[in-house]
């Protein structure tokens, strides 16, 4: 029987690194999980995907349910078939795009009543539709479904809805059932209130998850704020299940995230930078539309390993991105990806290692130096 585990290897501080085994692979945290909306990380071939470093990638039960449909999926084979990517999938519940995206929403205690944004047609999601998408997509981790308020909102909001959330997670885990080889992860809500979040936290211990996410965060609060509750919530989750915070983010984010206790992470933000123009390096944020480009014969990161960095100019990125060609999003997304990952491995090996505030400190020094001087 296939079955699913999670190892911590070393602990710096609160920092940990250490490694989920899946039937279809290893991953290794702190993992950051690129983001496949639709089945494609956008201007990536998997196998390119993979040789950034990244062990799993995240895929999005709204869009998917949708269009092409998770029943199509499943007789195409399911989602790895699908879309060619035959290591991890977590899928997330749809519920936060059902809440940010969908149209004429309706929230009753059953679940969320919406029209697509594609077609206008009426759905339902609940948490039992939830876990049945996500079945149907055949991912190796699925979310409980759970309502996810954008922040500020008032405290009487928060409880409530938190409290829906946990009904909701009951509710998930119920119709998840027994299935050997995939994993179930519940979500903490509470917003920045550090009380709803304990309460939130014991809820889903005592249903009991192979995993628990940080919900509710990124969605506005800034991360003065972000990091206050992360100082906090993930010290109320079990330390021997894995800890993944949702929708995050920039590396500085990144990084603050895993020195609070984090192990998994996604984020749309290195491939919809990649595609307007903008660079993460270890110098900080490039803008490669910049007209200071367009002379530079220099790499954009000397240090990266991607394609971007080792086969083109400055000059040449510059050029693409003005010109509206393929190319330029391709290169860029690469990119990021790669610099991400690269983010990923290097905090895994300080932690091992003892080091991970020496390697913070470098980090940080790096991106406040800025690009390197104009010619």
């Amino acid at each position: 029987m296939s079955t699913t585990s999670f190892t911590l290897h070393a602990t710096d501080g609160k920092a940990r690194t250490g490694v989920i085994s899946t039937p279809r692979g290893e991953i290794r945290t702190p993992a950051f999980m690129p983001v496949g909306t639709a089945a494609t990380v956008k201007a990536m071939l998997p196998e390119q995907v993979r040789s950034t470093g990244a062990d799993i990638l995240l895929g999005n039960t709204y869009h998917l349910m949708l269009r092409p449909t998770a029943e199509r999926i499943a007789r195409l084979g399911g989602l790895h078939q699908f879309m060619n990517w035959d290591r991890p999938i977590l899928t997330d519940s749809g519920g936060f795009q059902v809440m940010s995206l969908a149209d004429l929403r309706k929230l009753t205690e059953e679940g969320v009543s919406f029209r697509s944004h594609i077609d206008g047609s009426k759905h339902m999601l609940t948490p039992e539709r939830s876990m049945e998408i996500q079945r149907l997509l055949g991912s190796d981790i699925v979310m409980c479904f759970d309502e996810c308020p954008a922040l500020p909102a008032d405290r009487k909001r928060l409880e409530e809805s938190m409290r829906l959330s946990m009904r909701w997670a009951q509710r998930s885990r119920d119709a998840f059932g027994d299935r050997p080889g995939h994993m179930l992860f519940g979500i903490q809500q509470g917003g920045l209130e550090p009380d709803l979040r304990e309460e939130s936290a014991k809820a889903l211990t005592q249903i009991g998850f192979d995993g628990y996410a940080v919900g509710g965060l990124a969605v506005g609060e800034g991360q003065e704020a972000m990091f206050g509750c992360l100082d906090h919530a993930p010290d109320t989750l079990p330390v021997d299940k894995p800890r993944y915070l949702m929708g995050v983010g920039k590396p500085d984010d990144i990084v603050g995230a895993v020195k609070r206790g984090i192990d998994m992470m996604d984020c749309v933000l290195p491939t919809r930078s990649g595609r307007t123009g903008q660079a993460f390096t270890r110098r900080g944020v490039v803008n490669i539309k910049n007209a200071r480009h367009a002379d530079d014969p220099r790499p954009l990161d000397e240090h990266c390993s991607c394609p971007a960095c080792t086969g083109y100019s400055r000059a040449y990125l510059h050029h693409v991105f003005r010109s509206h060609e393929m190319i330029s999003g391709m290169l860029l997304t690469w990119h990021n990806l790669q610099y991400f990952q690269d983010i990923m491995d290097g905090m895994r090996g300080a932690i091992a290692e003892g080091r991970f505030d020496a390697w913070e400190a470098v980090f940080h020094a790096g991106r406040a130096e800025g690009d390197i001087e104009r010619l």
